[in-house]
């Protein structure tokens, strides 16, 4: 195989959505995995609606994803003159055509075409124009579109595609494309496959939904004496409700997700693992997924998005960093709150908490740990009621008198003076040193909060009851 070259063409236009990243992705591991490039291009000659601050954080929501490209990036209206000299030489070889049809025309002839049981294609009025009644439409400033003249009776199109062999397409079945809209502005078609084909991009991952789009880009290019890329059409993207996942139906931006603590690992894992049922779990870096991913196999039916996953993915490598990279995590979380605790505080509070958090806020419900005067939450003061101001001050008496960090010691101990045992002799201190129910282990939590800490947290019971 020739050199791979494959790229990210977003619109910048807007945000990053989970589309975008399902594309990106993998055309970034195709390229990486062949040892070839992989470049970032703006399809920006929507001038109208192109944005810095969407280039600006397009970029930023693709290094987040680890998603680096190569070379600089690549705009498309850099090649805004070879866009027109592509029109202008398929016009002269009569391969593209002015159309001078109305919306409301058209609209008529696609319900007369179905109301007779056919395709609603455009029926081919205007290409039937002779040169000199072209000329004079134009001359008198006749509004108009420009169309490709694909539709022949003969013929076929195939298009390269690595998952689905060649896919062939009869001119007969496809239509004439607008490519210039009436305002005189490119559609997505030329566009895209003149910067390709300017580009040297070899191979074009995408959706299943272009594969229509693919037929038309690969006849323009060829019309042209270009090479069409190869293409890789995957199965679409659908949401949890099953309807094609897009930005328009509620998808949700790379930056949203960010602003969530969401790791971009765990979008990593659930993005790369659609259509890729073989993936070793323990595959928790991108690296480790570049090696199990085979595109080239990839699945063609659709794939639906889950958010369940996805944060079943972040909470999974939570669980698996280790405190010195934890602490960093909460301490940002804390400070957020305008909590403030010092370097060694954090590392012991990430220790204890390891395993225990589902996403980094969740450490907002052990506010007992660090603040001994939060009030203690109305569903625990029963239990804290049922075990009794005595069971407490036994508990506090021991604890000024012993070792009360070492949790197997003091338990037993404060065992054999109030005859409480098992649930009804920890649960009591559980929520009286956490005020929660589940947590951390005991026997850490004690040690975090030292003999003072326990003992004030003891005493707060005791007036609270």
């Amino acid at each position: 195989m020739s050199k791979v070259v494959t790229r990210f063409a977003p619109s910048p236009t807007g945000l990053m959505h989970l589309g975008n990243v399902r594309t990106a992705m993998l055309n970034w591991m195709f390229a990486r995995k062949m040892g070839g490039k992989f470049l970032l291009r703006f399809e920006d000659t929507d001038q109208s609606r192109s944005e810095q601050q969407y280039i600006d954080a397009l970029k930023q929501d693709m290094l987040w994803l680890g998603l680096q490209w190569d070379d600089e990036p690549l705009f498309q209206s850099a090649h805004a003159e070879k866009h027109q000299q592509a029109l202008d030489t398929l016009a002269e070889d009569n391969l593209a055509y002015p159309c001078f049809c109305s919306e409301s025309q058209l609209n008529l002839d696609r319900k007369l075409a179905t109301s007779r049981g056919l395709p609603p294609r455009y029926n081919g009025r205007c290409r039937a124009l002779s040169d000199a009644q072209r000329q004079e439409k134009l001359d008198a400033g006749e509004t108009h579109t420009w169309r490709l003249a694909v539709h022949a009776e003969n013929g076929e199109v195939t298009v390269p595609d690595m998952l689905r062999n060649n896919v062939v397409f009869l001119r007969k079945d496809l239509d004439d494309p607008v490519v210039v809209r009436s305002d005189g502005t490119f559609t997505f078609l030329l566009p895209n496959a003149i910067d390709d084909a300017v580009d040297g991009i070899s191979h074009v991952l995408r959706g299943d939904d272009h594969l229509t789009n693919s037929a038309y880009q690969v006849w323009m290019l060829e019309s042209l004496g270009y090479t069409a890329p190869v293409c890789l059409h995957h199965g679409l993207l659908l949401g949890e409700d099953g309807a094609k996942l897009s930005k328009r139906t509620g998808s949700h931006s790379v930056a949203d997700l960010r602003d969530e603590g969401l790791f971009p690992e765990a979008l990593q894992q659930a993005m790369v693992r659609l259509g890729h049922p073989n993936i070793p779990e323990d595959a928790l870096s991108i690296e480790a997924l570049l090696q199990h991913v085979d595109i080239e196999h990839l699945s063609t039916s659709s794939v639906r998005w889950s958010n369940e996953a996805m944060w079943r993915w972040h909470t999974k490598l939570l669980h698996e960093k280790p405190a010195s990279e934890l602490a960093p995590l909460l301490s940002a979380a804390l400070q957020k709150e305008g909590i403030s605790l010092n370097d060694e505080q954090t590392l012991r509070l990430a220790e204890i908490m390891a395993g225990n958090l589902s996403r980094i806020e969740d450490v907002f419900q052990f506010r007992h740990l660090w603040d001994a005067t939060q009030p203690y939450s109305d569903e625990h003061k029963s239990v804290l009621q049922e075990a009794g101001r005595d069971f407490f001050s036994q508990a506090l008496n021991l604890a000024q008198a012993m070792d009360c960090t070492d949790w197997k010691a003091w338990t037993t101990a404060l065992k054999e003076a109030t005859g409480y045992k098992g649930k009804a002799l920890f649960m009591p201190l559980r929520i009286a040193l956490t005020d929660q129910a589940h947590g951390p282990e005991m026997s850490k939590v004690v040690k975090f909060l030292g003999q003072d800490g326990i003992c004030v947290r003891l005493q707060k019971v005791l007036d609270t009851l």
